[in-house]
């Protein structure tokens, strides 16, 4: 945590990824979204907005400095993760989605999708995934 003039900040770590110890529930998944640096902060209000929309009974969590997203008893189905120059999206069963995201990873079955200050989210596509996601097994973590 870092001080600050209105009061104690998260620390930011590598890539200006907010530093929120791992909890469950809305609240800590706020504090990561309130944290993020810039136009990622906008962003993440869009993301987490656009997840519960989709998915009304989401559970959420914040896991390795991430906030988490998935059905409560059933698993993870999505996350994401600030770097410098994007925010990453993390489909965990991402290549079972049609279409699938176009990041592909070392993980046979996870597919990303990178967002940029600059890139137009497409909010019809990104919530169709989610919906798609949902309704897969979830992955435990």
């Amino acid at each position: 945590m870092t001080k600050t003039a209105r009061g104690t900040r998260p620390t930011l770590l590598s890539g200006g990824n907010p530093q929120i110890a791992k909890a469950e529930g809305d609240a800590p998944v706020q504090a990561y979204i309130a944290a993020m640096p810039g136009w990622k902060s906008d962003l993440g209000r869009r993301l987490d907005a656009l997840i519960v929309r989709t998915v009304l009974d989401v559970h959420k969590a914040v896991k390795w400095n991430s906030p988490f997203y998935g059905i409560k008893g059933e698993g993870w189905f999505l996350s994401f993760h600030c770097f410098t120059k994007y925010i990453k999206v993390a489909f965990f069963r991402g290549s079972s989605l049609e279409p699938m995201p176009p990041g592909v990873s070392k993980q046979k079955e996870v597919r990303y999708l990178d967002i940029r200050e600059d890139d137009q989210l497409d909010e019809a596509q990104f919530a169709d995934w989610v919906r798609q996601a949902s309704r897969l097994p979830g992955e435990r973590m």
